[in-house]
């Protein structure tokens, strides 16, 4: 690799969709001086789905493996169960055994739809973690203050209004901070709710006598209505959507975070991106933005092939007006209200998914153009569809 392509490569590396870097010239100069570093990321796997919002930090975990170092890839079954509260207003509830199990299976397979795991080291920090004594305990949180941790900005919140913050989340950045100790570290990546956890890392290796972690701390992705990209809120673009589904939520993205979602989200080259935020800013339809985006996208996932039969069938579906022709089935009985029969398909995850889409007037009878306005009415013969992309034929049996 020639020395232009590597500084090019570095530097894009350290600044795109980066919020900080500790210690930067240092990383710099290890990065670029041959030694294979150890690249560090964890994920806790507290619901089944990896969201786009971890693309970035996969996307530079891929680049890394490319530039030759080690990806070591943390899967947080033990401390899922304890819960992190970096970027929580309130306390986690701690998972079982099981729930995390269920999540776990999952969760590899999606990040190796970017990363080589062949070429990655793969653990689960059980390992080491179910085995620490009291002792060990007592020695790790000594490196700590409580002062420190009732500094960050979300626990004081939560300290001021009173609410509960349990012993367990003090002690979860340590957990954190000793997988680095675990895997020798050199490098960590993660988002900018884990710069304490990450500096904790740093502050654990050097108590054990090994050199302190860099840190390279990410923007975090927003969801697809502006909050934070979040399961619980279901904002959601997953890994594993469908190229369809996903298609169809890019283009239903909030047009300001369109750019956002180029740098963070894709790896659509950053003179390319520089070259749309232009545009838009002259005036072009975000429309046009958008499906650049969604392309960009669902190829990253799925292939171009495939990015390119979602986008085909999002102009046949949404502005042309087709009913697609391979839409589910169902029959119910008479008197059915609709909700049932929507969350018997799965087409609506909760009453308050399908409340929302109601009021929102996501939801309308087809061939009868008319939107339904009660979130109790009752199921009959007709096609539905919710939102831009999902449809539902129901039949009175």
């Amino acid at each position: 690799m020639s020395s232009h392509h590597i500084s090019h490569d570095l530097t894009e590396l350290l600044t795109r969709g980066v919020a900080e870097v500790i210690h930067e010239e240092k990383l710099a100069e290890k990065l670029a001086s041959g030694k294979t570093l150890r690249i560090k990321y964890g994920i806790d796997p507290t619901s089944p789905n990896l969201h786009v919002g971890r693309a970035a930090a996969l996307l530079k975990l891929r680049t890394l493996q490319k530039l030759g170092h080690k990806v070591v890839f943390i899967v947080g079954d033990f401390t899922a169960m304890i819960g992190d509260t970096s970027d929580k207003e309130a306390e986690r509830p701690m998972l079982t055994k099981d729930e995390v199990q269920s999540n776990l299976k999952t969760y590899v397979r999606q990040a190796g739809k970017l990363i080589d795991l062949d070429a990655a080291e793969i653990h689960y920090n059980h390992e080491w973690l179910g085995e620490l004594s009291f002792t060990d305990l007592c020695e790790q949180t000594n490196q700590f203050s409580v002062a420190d941790f009732i500094a960050r900005d979300n626990i004081a919140r939560r300290l001021k209004k009173g609410s509960r913050v349990s012993l367990r989340e003090v002690l979860y950045p340590v957990m954190q901070g000793y997988d680095s100790v675990q895997v020798h570290a050199d490098v960590e990546i993660g988002g900018t709710d884990q710069r304490f956890n990450m500096l904790a890392g740093r502050t654990l290796q050097e108590h054990y006598g090994q050199a302190p972690q860099d840190i390279i701390m990410l923007d975090l992705l927003e969801g697809l209505d502006g909050r934070k990209m979040s399961s619980s809120w279901g904002n959601t673009i997953n890994v594993e959507d469908e190229p369809n589904d996903m298609y169809g939520k890019v283009m239903s993205l909030r047009d300001e975070l369109i750019v956002s979602y180029f740098i963070r989200a894709t790896d659509v080259p950053l003179d390319e991106v520089r070259e749309i935020e232009r545009k838009l800013a002259e005036g072009e339809n975000p429309r046009d933005a958008k499906h650049h985006l969604a392309q960009a996208m669902v190829t990253l996932y799925h292939g171009a092939e495939r990015a390119k039969s979602a986008g085909e069938f999002f102009v046949q579906t949404f502005t042309q007006g087709v009913i697609p022709t391979d839409i589910p089935e169902v029959s119910v009985t008479e008197g059915t209200p609709l909700i049932d029969t929507l969350l018997l398909t799965g087409l609506v995850k909760s009453k308050t998914e399908w409340r929302t889409l109601v009021d929102g007037g996501a939801v309308e009878w087809m061939k009868e153009d008319v939107r339904v306005t009660d979130s109790a009415e009752l199921a009959h013969s007709g096609t539905l569809r919710l939102g831009k992309k999902r449809f539902l034929r129901i039949k009175i049996s």
